[in-house]
Formats: C-alpha cells, structure tokens, sequence
C-alpha cells in the first residue's frame, strides 16, 4: 500500500487544485529560506575580504550576472526582503493547509453519510451502526490530523530539497555526502514506519470498540441502574478506551525512541561531514559556516519530517476505512427515481410467491410468500420472533427489493423506481419511538417540512394525541433527549401522528403498541379504526386490542404464510 496520499480516489472536486496551490506555496517558502541561507556566504566574504573562496566566488558570479551588486549593503536589505517574503508566504501556505484538510474531511463526511442515506436498506440493515458512527465522528477526525501532518510532511521535504540545493551550490561534495546520509538514516527507520501503520489500525478497531460499547450502555441507563450492574458497565463500555490508551502508549514510546535515534545519527552525520570538509576538503570559513547553519537547520527537518510521516502512516488506516466504507455504500447505491410516480392505491397491494434471502442466514427470511392486502382495510400479521413479520413489511413499504416474485401495487409492479417513489405513499411506526430532542412541531414536520398548523392539529387529533396542544407551550414545547417528557404511550402517539401527517396510502404499524399499557393501547386502537377505509393498514402484534381491531389476521411462520388466517 502506498504511503501516499489518494486524492485520486477521494471524489471530492476542488481537492486537486488546492494541492498543487499548496505544493506551489511550499515550494515557494523552501526556496525562500534556501537562497536566504546561500546569501550569508557572500554577506561574510563581504565582511572577511574572502568572496574570491570556492563556494563564495560561484554565489557572487551569479549575483553578478543577474545585475545584483555583491555588497554588503545591498545583500542586508536582499536578505531583508526574502524574509518577509517568506513569512508572506508561510501565512498563506497555513492557511491554504488549513482549507486543503478542511475540504478533505467535510467533504469525506457529507460524501460517506449521503452514501449510507442512499443505500439499499437490504445493505445498511446488515451494517453495524455504532462503526459508522465512529468513522463519521472518531476516524474522520483521525483523517484531518493525519492529513495535516502529510502536509507538513511534504512541505518539510521541500524545505530540505531546497536546502540541498543550497548547499549544493556552496559545496557540491559536502551536500552529496549530507543528502546521501539523511537517505540512509529515513530508510533506516522503515520499520518504525511500518509499526506506525500497524498502530493506526489497532486505533480504529480500538474507537469502533469504543462507540459501540458506549452506544449500547447509554441506550441502557434504565436497566443498568435497575439491575444495580453499574460497576460491570463501567469496566465494560470503557474497556475501548484501556486498549486506546495502550495503543497510543506504544505509539508515542516508539516514536520517542525513533526520534532520539535520528537526532542522535544526524548529529553524528553531521559531525563527521564537518570533519572531512575542514580536515580532508579544507574548506574556507566563509564557505564552512553556511553549510553547517544548512545542516544544522536541515537536522532538526529531517526529524520533523520523519515524526509527520510517521503520524501520517498513523492515521491513514482511518481514511482507508472511510473509502472503504464509502464505495461499499455506493455500490449498494438505490437506483434514481427519476420521473417515477407512485402508484396510486385503490385496490389491493399483492405479493406474488415472494421470497427474500439475507447473505449469511442459513435459511430464506421469506419463502413463495402470496398474499393480498386489500385497500382501506386493516390486516394484522403475527407469528412468533424471527417468522418473517418486519422483512414482510419492508417489502409492502417499499425498503426491500424481493429476491423472487413480485410486490404490485393495483397492477403496478414495483420496480426499482417505483419502490422508491412508493415509499413516499408510505408511513411506518416502530416500536421504538424515534423523537428528536425538540419541539412538538419539529417532531411532527420531520416527515412533512412545511406543514401547515391545521394539518398538525388534524394529525394530532387522528391519532389520539390531541394531549400535545395542551402542552405548556403546545406545539412549542420541547420534548427533551427522546421525547423524555413525554410517557410511552404519548411518544407512540405522537408517532402516530407524524405518519399520519403523511396522508399516506399504506400505514405500517410495527409492534408499536407491545410496550403499552392498556389505555394507550386502547386509544391507538380507537384512533386506527377511526382511519379505516381512508388508508390501507397493517398491523405488526402478537396479541392484545390491535388484533380486534383487524379486519383479518394472517400468520407467519419460519418465513411461510400460514394459510388461512384467522379472523
């Protein structure tokens, strides 16, 4: 794998041009730096008398050529002026920098959620959500620090190519001697690198562990407390962090370790290439002690680089995981709509010898499944845990694509397209209730932005939850984390009443009155038959006042339809 950077593969427009901006910034700053350094030779020669020595003469030759007077003077406000320059252009450079990895990293967040939005359901419902969202938050957060120390990585490098030809130009031989020692020393240190790498993968698993462990504790406060297992909870959902922490322990020991090493052999490079230069090469002092300002400055960079790099190669599992996650996502891409319409329900929903097959389950989640749903009535399907009874319905609402037969609405067989677009003539109410921490209003509009205040009030009022315009601050009222204020049998209600706000042809009503209490129940029976003959329902129960209120009950069993229903 290469230690590069992707940005062919990040599909993001704009990131291409913003890197070469940088690159040329950076170059720009290294040259900077690197003629600044060369003009401190013909500043001493004009200080010592010696601007005749080996490096010194070629330097003022060509200040002489392009018409620049070799003096002191001159050469002062010369190096004056390349110093605010540079400093013009490190400004700009960071800030080009900056907007590079904010481009990535936003622009890899909106690409990685719009590819999870748009994926088959069949996909995302095989997927561990918890991973997600410790790539959309934790890894892509990785991404952006990675990034930037890519980044200073690279410019790091142009500072030192640019050095380089510096001191080429006072000392061809003594520059050779020094590139070809830092060469030496960087592959020297290929292991640590790759130890680097290894290290950023143990992270990532480290933070899924991490989201998933305090995903599930958070969303089980009420039994952890209950059950009085707060101290096995404590060592459980943060046993990601110990193995984080461990991670980062190895990684900073070993990064430390590398670091004293390099500084510890350049310097001995550095010593030895200072030795042969005066020793063996007898280089004059106006020459000598540039080089050695090039190459003490050039250590500490070689350092840097090598530390950035490593960071880098750290970080870089973390935006392999997000492609990855990206062009899976993608593949499982739903088909454009495009000018599809929804079939319009009047008669009856059919399936015909309809069977579905998850990747990984050893028998079909539905097998030759026939069935009739007809308009306006409500239909109630049962059967024990694991029959069938949610794959069921993500076919009648549009969510699953079967893998045998057909789903037609009327006579209209539902298509890739037409599946999407029927979703739109679809409610569904789990059994959990998804609430947003806000309003009323914003809860109920989540489904229908833009509607009306009557269209709420008639919501409300079809689904027995007119108790919300009683609210201290009616339709105003915050609701709290989950809709907190509310009891179960409100939130339900209130669900209820947001899919209603739909107007939709098909009401889809998953075991959503199983944690009820009988009034609750009672009150939502009430209000589905109060709908019968405006809208197609299908009710999701095992037992309890929803199946009186059926016009029919079907059973499901091990995927089959147990025929006949009973009603």
């Amino acid at each position: 794998m290469s230690s590069g950077f992707p940005f062919g593969k990040l599909g993001l427009p704009g990131t291409g041009r913003r890197a070469v901006l940088l690159a040329a910034l950076g170059v720009a700053a290294a040259l900077t730096e690197g003629v600044g350094l060369v003009l401190l030779v013909p500043m001493l020669g004009a200080l010592t008398g010696s601007a005749e020595s080996t490096g010194g003469g070629r330097i003022a030759a060509t200040l002489d050529q392009l018409g620049a007077p070799v003096a002191l003077e001159p050469l002062l406000a010369l190096f004056v002026v390349l110093v605010a320059l540079r400093a013009a252009i490190l400004l700009a450079r960071n800030a080009a920098s900056l907007d590079l990895e904010i481009h990535v990293v936003d622009g890899l967040r909106r690409r990685s959620w719009r590819a999870l939005l748009q994926a088959d359901w069949r996909a995302l419902s095989a997927m561990r959500q918890s991973d997600n969202a410790s790539l959309l938050i934790s890894n892509l957060e990785r991404v952006g620090v990675g990034i930037g120390q890519l980044l200073q990585a690279l410019t790091t490098a142009a500072t030192l190519a640019a050095l380089g030809l510096a001191a080429l130009a006072l000392s061809p031989g003594v520059a050779l001697g020094a590139g070809l020692g830092g060469l030496v020393v960087l592959l020297a240190f290929r292991g640590l690198r790759r130890r680097a790498a290894a290290l950023g993968d143990t992270m990532s698993a480290a933070w899924n562990r991490i989201h998933a462990g305090l995903g599930e504790s958070l969303g089980a406060l009420r039994m952890i407390k209950s059950l009085g297992v707060e101290r096995q909870a404590e060592s459980g959902a943060l046993g990601g962090f110990e193995s984080l922490a461990e991670a980062r322990r190895r990684y900073t020991l070993s990064s430390g370790l590398g670091q004293l090493a390099l500084q510890a052999s350049g310097a001995l490079l550095l010593a030895l290439l200072v030795w042969v230069a005066v020793r063996r090469w007898q280089l004059d002092a106006a020459t000598l002690l540039p080089l050695v300002a090039l190459f003490a400055r050039a250590l500490p960079l070689l350092g840097g680089m090598q530390e950035a790099w490593q960071n880098w190669l750290n970080a870089r599992p973390a935006l392999h995981e997000t492609l990855d996650l990206i062009a899976m996502a993608e593949a499982a891409r739903e088909p454009d709509p495009g000018s599809a319409t929804a079939p319009e329900l009047t008669r009856a929903i059919t399936l015909d010898a309809v069977g579905v097959r998850f990747a990984g389950q050893d028998r079909p989640a539905l097998e030759a499944v026939s069935l009739v749903l007809p308009a306006g009535q409500i239909t109630a399907l049962e059967g024990p845990s694991g029959a069938g009874k949610s794959t069921l319905a993500d076919l009648l609402g549009g969510l699953l694509a079967p893998d045998a037969g057909t789903v037609a609405v009327d006579d209209t067989v539902l298509d890739a397209p037409r599946r999407r677009a029927w979703r739109a003539r679809v409610a569904y109410v789990q059994q959990d209730p998804v609430l947003l921490a806000d309003t009323v209003r914003a809860n109920l509009v989540w489904g229908l932005p833009g509607a009306a205040d009557d269209a709420l009030r008639q919501a409300l009022a079809d689904a027995a939850a007119s108790f919300a315009l009683d609210l201290p601050q009616g339709l105003d009222t915050p609701l709290g984390d989950g809709g907190r204020r509310l009891s179960g049998g409100e939130r339900q209600r209130l669900m209820l009443a947001r899919a209603l706000l739909r107007q939709p042809d098909l009401l889809i009503l998953d075991e959503a009155t199983s944690a009820l209490d009988r009034a609750n129940e009672d009150a939502i029976a009430a209000a589905l038959e109060r709908l019968r003959g405006r809208m197609t329902i299908l009710l999701i129960a095992h037992r309890g006042r929803l199946l009186e209120a059926a016009d029919r009950i079907v059973r499901l069993d091990a995927g089959r339809l147990v025929s006949p229903g009973r009603a």
